[in-house]
């Protein structure tokens, strides 16, 4: 999205989870700060996808002194504009690796007509395994934020769709969704299946090309972890300042050895 302006400034005190960016732009999110602490420096910094970028350093309290953060209470009777101005507020974007605005893709143009929300529950890569573990203890969250996406959109018709070499996630998510009609397709386990388009194709039978999106078919693609965050940010106001990683290989062999 667009570049985000500092609300903040040198010298400023902050704490955990208080907006400290943001922009007037539509295309944008804004950012928070992931401990409590001081400002020190607002400055540039090489940032690996767009060169240098203005970046805001804070010194670590060590406290982790969170911002007041306000429970919403009954978010199933609030107005769909109140429940995407949440999640805009709380820089929640896509965890999947795009980091796209959810507000944006949860708010498609009034002329396109969307039926079926798709929850990306296939990890992407190889030995990725943060959304398996986040579909086997955090189901609940995950459901919830699925109710919330669905009010947001209105539609009926949600499918998650999980590999067969997660059983338990499976199993785990089955029981979580007893009742809701949402639905747990378990999906061959084949690489690129946690693609966007080619979860699309083996959920719904509709072919994308490469100039498509799934909004384009009647489908909104949102990855696990997302949809937490998601659940997080109506709920309890929490802002997105993490998310779970999978380390392995020669890398988990080395913080091992650290």
């Amino acid at each position: 999205g667009s570049p985000l302006d500092p609300i903040v400034a040198i010298g400023d005190k902050v704490l955990k989870g208080q907006k400290i960016a943001d922009s007037q732009a539509f295309l944008t999110s804004p950012i928070h700060s992931p401990v409590s602490g001081t400002v020190k420096k607002i400055e540039e910094h090489v940032f690996p996808l767009m060169g240098r970028i203005k970046t805001i350093m804070i010194e670590n309290d060590g406290e982790e002194t969170w911002a007041e953060l306000t429970k919403i209470e009954n978010w199933e009777t609030a107005d769909k504009k109140d429940l995407l101005a949440m999640i805009r507020e709380k820089g929640i974007v896509g965890i999947g690796g795009a980091s796209f605005p959810t507000h944006v893709k949860l708010n498609p143009p009034a002329d396109v007509k969307i039926d079926t929300l798709l929850l990306n529950g296939a990890e992407c890569e190889p030995y990725l395994n943060s959304d398996n573990r986040l579909m086997l203890e955090h189901p609940e969250t995950i459901i919830e934020g699925i109710k919330i996406i669905k009010k947001v959109l209105g539609v009926e018709t949600a499918i998650i769709g999980i590999e067969e070499n997660k059983p338990e996630a499976i199993a785990s998510m089955k029981k979580a969704a007893e009742g809701t009609g949402i639905e747990i397709a378990p999906l061959k386990t084949k690489y690129p299946q946690g693609g966007e388009r080619m979860l699309v194709k083996v959920l719904t039978g509709k072919t994308l090309n490469s100039k498509m999106l799934p909004l384009d078919v009647g489908c909104i693609v949102d990855n696990v972890a997302t949809v937490i965050a998601i659940n997080q940010a109506v709920r309890y106001n929490q802002p997105l300042i993490s998310k779970v990683m999978t380390i392995s290989g020669e890398h988990l062999a080395i913080l091992k050895f650290l």
